[in-house]
């Protein structure tokens, strides 16, 4: 497996083949773009996030270059703290350890690429694959905070996860 930056033109349409549903679109990116995602509509929130958040997207590729994973990355310089968010993987691959690898390699990244002491993100408590996916890696549970999102009928509560760069 392999990551390289996002390339909108040659990786939407597998994005967009992952999230094919309304409840996982909800858990992937919490509405902030309409159902079902469009190029210009995610563009449009990757150029924000961009610029409010130094977002980064990339994707992870099988060893021949086709994708099999999304996420996106920023780096607070303030605290030294990264960030992970939009993770998302090909549902062909999802159990299989591929969101496990991605996100091992990430993290790798994330410590001695850009050099922060921690990582940080938030799942749904309701994405529980995802949330056992980043526990796997050694995320743990920071706080969780209760009725954040609105899904049909439901309240879904937010968990901030973090991990915490291993000193030698």
């Amino acid at each position: 497996m392999r990551l390289r930056p996002y390339i909108a033109v040659k990786d939407y349409s597998y994005l967009a083949q992952w999230i094919d549903n309304e409840q996982i679109h909800a858990l992937w990116c919490a509405n902030l773009i309409p159902y079902p995602i469009t190029y210009e509509n995610l563009n449009k929130l990757l150029e924000k996030n961009a610029v409010d958040w130094t977002d980064s997207a990339y994707v992870a590729t099988e060893d021949n270059g086709k994708p099999l994973g999304f996420f996106c990355y920023s780096v607070n310089t303030d605290d030294n703290t990264g960030f992970l968010k939009f993770v998302v993987i090909d549902n062909q691959k999802r159990g299989t350890g591929c969101g496990e690898e991605m996100l091992r390699l990430a993290l790798q990244y994330a410590f001695y690429i850009t050099n922060v002491s921690l990582v940080q993100l938030n799942v749904f408590e309701e994405n529980t694959a995802a949330k056992h996916c980043y526990e796997k890696v050694g995320f743990f549970a920071e706080s969780i905070t209760k009725n954040v999102f609105s899904y049909k009928n439901e309240l879904w509560a937010r968990c901030h996860m973090v991990l915490e760069k291993q000193t030698e």
